[in-house]
């Protein structure tokens, strides 16, 4: 069965850091474009970054470099390191994956993802 897994959610003061992971079942990530959203109460959900090919690596320009997207190819893992946190960072956060070409093309297009996770909340406090 196919399956995404986050974790590593939780509590932060602003300027501190957290890392997201999203685990991936039943299918080599390499595939796909693998695509980090999050969604804030009130908001509508948004893309933050995304990876595809094991490699290449896409981020929203909001983020002005705070947030990190890496991979372990032996876990099956993708994660989001996120530093500089800010209480806007407050919200929902998603990984899915969709089509591996997705990501240099419309990564922020989320009808185009067609596997997402349970999502793992993200409270930054001031």
């Amino acid at each position: 069965q196919v399956q995404l897994v986050e974790s590593g959610g939780g509590s932060a003061q602003a300027g501190g850091s957290l890392r997201l992971s999203c685990a991936v079942f039943g299918v080599d990530y390499r595939w796909f474009c693998m695509g980090w959203f999050r969604q804030a109460p009130g908001k509508e959900r948004e893309w933050v970054a995304g990876t595809s090919g094991g490699d290449s690596t896409y981020y929203a320009d909001f983020l002005k470099g705070r947030f990190t997207v890496s991979q372990d190819n032996a876990k099956n893992t993708v994660y989001l390191q996120m530093n500089s946190l800010k209480p806007e960072d407050t919200a929902m956060y998603y990984c899915a994956a969709g089509p591996g070409a997705l990501c240099s093309s419309t990564p922020a297009d989320m009808r185009q993802y067609n596997l997402w996770g349970q999502g793992t909340q993200v409270t930054v406090s001031s």
